[in-house]
């Protein structure tokens, strides 16, 4: 009896010890990546197909009924139509000028630039704001009467009277798309510095030995160099613009009119303002699909290192 009972616990013990061992190794990644894709199903799976069910559900409750109505008022919506080209534009024009004004930060500061790391803070900053704070701040800048934007510019003689930058239809989407671009070049700057410290400073060297200029050196090995950062770059930025929503509904509402709205501002018009759930989870799916065919040239560049 005395051997039993000494020996009982320390055999419950050493099977526990023991739990590892009886499980083989390459069953293993099922306890970690577990966690990660029950997370993944409740915060993206669940509310995916919960839209997806009420972009194909009748308006009309009374009726349990599926249909695809929704996806066709879209193509006869004038506002849809117009907000969807506006996304396009805000899209390209911000992801354009983020690459541009990215790379161009990037080169700098890759450079041998004094208190570089100083630099580097500064240039990350406007990343740091939050959408809405950026979005209140230059609304406040871009003020036809108190604003410093128009101050500036009737002090340096620049204009003779203060601009509507946000009320005039001509001026009111390129406004916020300025704001856009100090606002979301970091993140694109931070990509392509991380591709310039992987190119070896060795080709350049033998390059300028060879007599290249810079010009030569840029477009042959700077820009062959950082391809894979473009296109991760290209990729994170075009979803991030299109999912872009704190920034133009804190500086416009979408307004005046329809003339600075974006799919973002308009699903979130249709599902709180105007409760047509249906439709707008219809809009968050085309939304996805845009997103998605954005996002095949990472896919399709990730798929063929492995």
């Amino acid at each position: 009896m005395k051997g039993e009972l000494y020996t009982l616990p320390f055999q419950g013990v050493d099977s526990l010890l023991n739990f590892r061992k009886r499980i083989k190794d390459r069953h293993m990644w099922v306890l970690f990546v577990l966690p990660g894709v029950l997370l993944l199903v409740l915060v993206l799976g669940f509310p995916a197909i919960t839209s997806i069910s009420y972009s194909i559900q009748a308006e009309n409750k009374e009726i349990a009924s599926y249909t695809f109505s929704h996806y066709v008022n879209l193509t006869k919506d004038p506002f849809f139509i117009r907000t969807f080209w506006n996304t396009g534009i805000f899209v390209f024009l911000s992801v354009a000028a983020h690459m541009v004004l990215g790379l161009a930060v990037a080169m700098v500061l890759n450079s041998a630039l004094p208190a570089k790391p100083l630099f580097r803070i500064i240039a990350l900053l406007p990343w740091v704001v939050p959408d809405v704070v950026a979005g209140i701040i230059w609304k406040w800048m871009y003020d036809p009467i108190y604003g410093a934007l128009n101050d500036v510019l009737l002090k340096m003689g620049l204009i003779n009277a203060p601009i509507e930058w946000l009320s005039n239809p001509n001026l009111a989407l390129f406004s916020v798309i300025l704001v856009n671009l100090w606002r979301g070049f970091p993140f694109v700057m931070l990509i392509l510095l991380a591709g310039l410290q992987a190119i070896p400073q060795q080709l350049y060297e033998a390059a300028a030995i060879d007599g290249a200029t810079k010009a030569q050196s840029f477009f042959h090995i700077t820009i062959p160099g950082l391809k894979k950062m473009i296109v991760v770059a290209l990729a994170l930025d075009i979803v991030w613009e299109v999912r872009r929503f704190g920034l133009i509904q804190a500086m416009t509402h979408g307004g005046p009119g329809v003339l600075t709205e974006v799919l973002s501002t308009y699903t979130y018009k249709q599902y709180f303002q105007f409760f047509r759930f249906e439709y707008a989870s219809a809009i968050a799916v085309i939304m996805t699909i845009v997103l998605l065919a954005a996002s095949l040239p990472y896919i399709w560049m990730i798929s063929q290192e492995e």
